[in-house]
């Protein structure tokens, strides 16, 4: 092989190298911002392939994806009433201008967290101070969440930072104040658990006293009922035995005397004491013809 072959393949194969050293992608979910001897040139905010001077430019890259910051201990943060609450929140942010991110921050994401992450909590102390434990908890939530995104995301601009969202994810009272509250709140059932059982018995007590008036109204009307109706039926009887002795008065005191003996002489055992020539034997002696005195 000849030596021009030689030299002429150590070209092609030095410019491949210094081809290749100059070349490079930028993905579409990353930033790169381009160093020349330690001084930034230029930002790239679009994917593709771009070239730079080999051994005297390089190229260091930036998440440009969403991130998140979660604390692992939650807050503590005073209410306008002067009660500790426990905040845990969470930050999603990503770098919009890397330029200037790389300024502020040194391209440290561990340096723009800390600086989040006081932004935030500043914000979060100043507006807890101005609300209840009932607003921070339910009430006002949401609006808290939003009006403290718009403030961090204002101060985040200054870094080259966007907050996308702040969220809380949990706000509860510290342990010795929660007992305390649930000692309160189990006072304050047991309390309206009383009255109610003390109403349930008055109103108790007024149904049985209005059923036992009922009751005693419905026995007097029925007793009431009842005496006019065997009243009516007496009347009825004596109407018709007032009758039947009208037409027939003897065979009446026949038939009432039979009666009488079958009553009185009902069991063996039965003792009669009565004189001989009284008035109740008066058809056995006449064999039924109570007019035939003598005979």
């Amino acid at each position: 092989m000849s030596p021009r072959i030689n030299v002429l393949g150590g070209l092609v194969a030095t410019v491949l190298v210094v081809l290749t050293m100059s070349m490079f992608t930028v993905d579409q979910r990353q930033f790169a911002v381009v160093f020349q001897l330690g001084e930034m040139k230029r930002a790239i905010t679009e994917p593709g392939l771009y070239f730079k001077f080999p051994m005297v430019q390089n190229v260091r890259y930036f998440e440009k994806r969403i991130l998140t910051l979660d604390n692992s201990d939650p807050e503590r943060f005073i209410t306008s009433e002067k009660k500790n609450v426990l905040v845990d929140s969470y930050i999603k942010w990503r770098i919009v201008d890397p330029q200037l991110y790389y300024i502020s921050v040194g391209g440290d994401e561990s340096r723009a967290k800390t600086r989040l992450n006081q932004t935030v909590n500043a914000g979060l102390r100043e507006e807890f101070g101005k609300r209840t434990v009932h607003d921070v908890v339910s009430g006002e939530r949401d609006q808290i969440m939003e009006q403290m995104r718009a403030k961090a995301d204002t101060d985040a601009r200054k870094i080259g930072v966007q907050i996308v969202d702040v969220r809380l994810k949990r706000v509860e009272l510290p342990t010795e104040v929660s007992e305390a509250v649930y000692r309160r709140m189990e006072a304050e059932r047991k309390r309206v658990a009383n009255e109610l059982r003390s109403e349930g018995s008055a109103e108790a007590e007024k149904i049985r006293a209005d059923a036992d008036r009922q009751r005693e109204v419905i026995i007097a009307e029925a007793y009431r009922d009842a005496q006019k109706i065997k009243g009516e039926g007496d009347a009825k009887a004596t109407s018709t035995y007032a009758q039947a002795f009208g037409q027939n008065p003897e065979f009446y005191s026949f038939y009432r005397s039979l009666e009488a003996y079958r009553g009185s002489f009902k069991s063996k055992g039965d003792v009669l004491v009565v004189e001989p020539n009284s008035e109740f034997f008066k058809y056995m002696k006449s064999g039924g013809r109570g007019n035939d005195k003598g005979k």
